[in-house]
């Protein structure tokens, strides 16, 4: 089989490097499950983020805004269901207006559109019944569906000559004459070598351990800049009750803290019109396994939660959601990190992929596209 590029994980970051590199290269995609998108990329809140919380010049910044319009255009064209919702940022007490304030103004000056500070008056016109200090209303934030957008990706592959071979894991690597060799396990247990010319790591939560079959070290060295992933894993509970689900009218979020390794527990909208709450933040102990299973613990500490945004909240009007894991290169009680999007010699290292990688997936196509200088 003749290819140039292997894109290790097909989420929504390896499909979307997928779709831009096969207008001009030969694309063969490997992913270990059966089908695409069952870990991260299926498993969030589908939120289009605007760009807000990040500081200036991270990638995590200029992807984001890019990726926001090139989602939104993307999502019109291509029949893929979405909604420009709104967001509202709250600050529950008076005593966090500057923190609010700070972050809007960050905010614009990284240049995210369509941002305002609300007053307690203008927040119940629009979210009514919510009791806040204040607010920032961002209206370039909406809701995409993971899944269509991921076929919508993986259409648009294939149709320009892209492979796909699922069930197909990748257990060893090493670098070639020209380029590299990938050692994959196909469905029947039977083990084949593919040579290529780029390999490009988008295998979200396990991206560290793929690097590190090519020698790269996990914890940093001469070569590499450190990309051991810790794990965080966040758990949302599903607002089953009608007439509380009924008063959402937009996105709503807490102002962050950081002391927090999330956003803290929001109240979203999908594309169906079901309302979720969360995710929490837990950290992973190392070695333990990934279980996508909600047995509805917790469940205490979201009404807790979601009683900030509906007070008469009960524990029947929850019910539990999905589980979701973020790969993080920093370590519980240090700074978020940004993201890591890494090339050397023709293989690009993509670590750290939390959100907001779902919006920024087609803008970290385009900026992996530039690093191999294979621009579409």
């Amino acid at each position: 089989m003749d290819v140039d590029v292997v894109v290790i994980g097909a989420g929504a970051i390896g499909l979307a490097v997928a779709a831009h590199l096969c207008l001009r290269q030969r694309v063969l995609v490997l992913e270990r499950h059966h089908t695409y998108g069952l870990e991260n990329s299926s498993h969030n809140s589908g939120v289009i983020h605007a760009g807000i919380y990040y500081p200036p010049g991270w990638l995590k910044t200029t992807l984001c805004l890019e990726g926001n319009r090139l989602l939104y255009q993307w999502a019109q064209a291509y029949g893929v269901p979405y909604r420009r919702l709104g967001k509202l940022i709250v600050a529950w007490e008076e005593d966090e207006l500057p923190q609010l304030e700070a972050l809007l103004r960050g905010a614009q000056a990284n240049g995210v559109p369509d941002l305002y500070l609300l007053y307690p008056s203008e927040v119940a016109q629009l979210q009514p019944g919510l009791r806040v200090a204040g607010a920032i209303y961002s209206g370039s934030s909406g809701i995409v569906d993971q899944m269509a957008f991921m076929r919508s990706l993986l259409a648009e592959a294939q149709s320009h000559g892209a492979l796909m071979a699922f069930h197909h894991e990748v257990v060893a690597l090493r670098r070639g004459v020209d380029g590299f060799v990938v050692v994959y396990r196909g469905p029947e247990g039977e083990e084949g070598e593919l040579p290529c010319r780029f390999l490009v790591n988008c295998a979200g939560l396990w991206a560290d351990r793929v690097g590190a079959m090519l020698g790269y070290e996990p914890e940093g060295g001469p070569y590499n800049p450190p990309f051991r992933h810790c794990l965080n894993r966040g758990t949302y509970f599903d607002v089953v009750n009608r007439e509380v689900a009924s008063q959402v009218r937009c996105l709503l979020y807490p102002l962050p803290h950081s002391d927090r390794a999330g956003l803290g527990v929001h109240v979203t909208i999908d594309t169906e019109g079901q309302i979720h709450l969360g995710p929490d933040a837990q950290w992973v102990s190392p070695g333990e396994p990934i279980d996508f299973r909600n047995r509805g613990e917790g469940l205490e500490r979201f009404l807790e939660a979601g009683r900030r945004f509906f007070p008469h909240l009960r524990p029947q009007d929850l019910a539990p959601g999905q589980v979701g894991y973020r790969p993080k290169l920093n370590r519980p009680g240090e700074p978020p990190c940004d993201f890591l999007i890494w090339e050397d010699r023709g293989y690009v290292h993509l670590g750290g992929i939390e959100s907001p990688g779902l919006t920024a997936s087609l803008a970290i196509a385009r900026y992996v596209s530039r690093l191999l200088g294979v621009e579409s």
